[in-house]
C-alpha cells in the first residue's frame, strides 16, 4: 500500500478534525461540543446520505445486480456475529461475547460515510443503492445475538429455566429495527425514491453542499469522545486490543471476497468491504443496554469506538481501497 494512498485519506480535512479533536483531549483541551449539537450534527448526515442514496436508487431502479450487492450485504451482516462469537468464546464469557459479536456484526454508518468521501475524492463512482444495503446490515447482529443468549445464556444463577422466556421480545425487536438511526436512514432513502431528481434538487443546497463541513464538525465531536475512551483501553487484555484491530481486516477482505465472486464494481465492492469492518458504537450499544445487561459496557464500546473506528477512518479505509484497486485493476 502506497503512503499516499495513506496521506490522501488522512489529509482530508474532515479526517484532520476527527484528530484535532482526539489532540484536543491528550493536551487537556476545555474544547467541547456543546450539547445538543452532536446529535443534531448525526441527524443531518443520516439524512443527507439517506436522502442521496434514494435519489440515486430512483435512478438505477432495483435490478438483479442491486439485488446481489444486497443480499452480500445481507449475508455479511449474519455471518460476522456467529464466527466472531465462536472466537471470542475462547477469552471471554457468553454475554461479553455476544455483546462484542454483535458490535461488530453490525456497523457504523459515519464509517461509511467517510468512505463514500473518500471515494469521491479518488472519482470513483459507486451505486446510492448501498445506502440501503448499509441499512439492512444495521439490525441482524442484534438479533442474532438475543438469539445466542437463549441459546447458550445460563438461564440465571438460581437454576430458573423461565428468566429468558420471560424477555420482551416485541421490545428488544423494536429496538433493533426501529432503533432512531435505521428509522431515518430508511425513511429518508424512501423519500428520495419518492421525490427522485427533482426533491434532490431542491434538498442538496443542504445535504449536498455543506455534507463535508457537517461531517468536519461532526468527527471533531467523535475524535473528543473517542480520546475519552481511550484511557479505559489499559484494562483491556492484548487479546480483545488485537481482536478490535485485525477482526475488522478479516471481515472487510471476506466481503470484498463475496464482492469479487458475485461481479460487483469496484466502488460498491469498497463499501461491501468497509461495512464488513466497520463496529457500530451507536445502534448496538443502545440495543445491548437493554437486551443483555449482563454484558460489560466498558469492553464493547471503547473497542468500537477508541479502536476499530479511529483505525478504519485513517488506515482501514486507504488498505481497503488498495487491496481493491489490486484484485480489480
Amino acid at each position: 500500500m502506497s503512503l499516499d494512498l495513506i496521506l490522501q485519506n488522512i489529509l482530508n480535512p474532515p479526517i484532520l478534525f476527527f484528530f484535532l479533536g482526539m489532540l484536543a483531549v491528550f493536551l487537556k483541551s476545555d474544547l467541547t461540543i456543546p450539547q445538543p449539537l452532536p446529535k443534531l450534527f448525526s441527524l443531518y448526515l443520516l439524512i443527507a446520505i439517506g436522502l442521496h442514496g434514494g435519489y440515486e436508487l430512483s435512478k438505477s431502479g432495483l435490478d438483479f445486480y442491486v439485488l446481489k450487492a444486497l443480499l452480500i450485504a445481507v449475508g455479511m451482516a449474519l455471518l460476522v456475529p456467529v464466527y466472531s462469537y465462536f472466537i471470542l468464546r475462547m477469552k471471554l464469557d457468553t454475554y461479553n461475547s455476544v455483546a462484542l459479536s454483535a458490535t461488530y456484526g453490525s456497523i457504523s454508518a459515519v464509517t461509511f460515510i467517510t468512505g463514500i468521501t473518500y471515494l469521491q475524492a479518488m472519482n470513483v463512482e459507486y451505486g446510492g443503492y448501498m445506502v440501503a444495503a448499509m441499512t439492512l446490515m444495521e439490525s441482524p447482529a442484534i438479533v442474532i445475538g438475543l438469539v445466542f443468549v437463549a441459546i447458550f445464556g445460563k438461564k440465571s444463577v438460581n437454576g430458573n429455566d423461565d428468566e429468558y422466556s420471560k424477555t420482551n421480545w416485541g421490545e428488544i425487536l423494536r429496538e433493533a429495527f426501529l432503533n432512531p438511526s435505521v428509522y431515518l436512514l430508511v425513511g429518508a432513502l424512501i423519500i428520495g425514491i419518492l421525490s427522485g431528481e427533482k426533491g434532490w434538487n431542491d434538498m442538496e443546497p443542504l445535504f449536498g453542499a455543506l455534507f463535508k463541513g457537517m461531517l468536519a464538525f461532526f468527527l471533531l465531536d467523535m475524535g473528543i469522545v473517542a480520546a475519552k475512551r481511550i484511557y479505559e483501553l489499559k484494562k483491556l487484555g492484548m487479546f480483545l486490543i488485537g481482536f478490535a484491530i485485525v477482526m475488522p481486516i478479516v471481515n472487510a477482505c471476506i466481503g470484498m471476497s463475496l464482492a469479487y465472486f458475485f461481479g460487483l464494481t469496484k466502488g460498491d465492492a469498497f463499501l461491501i468491504a468497509l461495512l464488513s469492518g466497520s463496529a457500530s458504537y451507536i445502534a448496538v450499544p443502545a440495543a445491548l443496554r437493554l437486551s443483555v445487561p449482563e454484558a460489560n459496557p466498558g469492553i464493547y464500546l471503547p473497542l468500537s469506538l477508541a479502536i476499530t473506528f479511529p483505525f478504519n477512518i485513517s488506515l482501514g479505509i486507504p488498505l481497503y481501497y488498495y487491496l481493491i484497486s489490486t484484485i480489480w485493476g
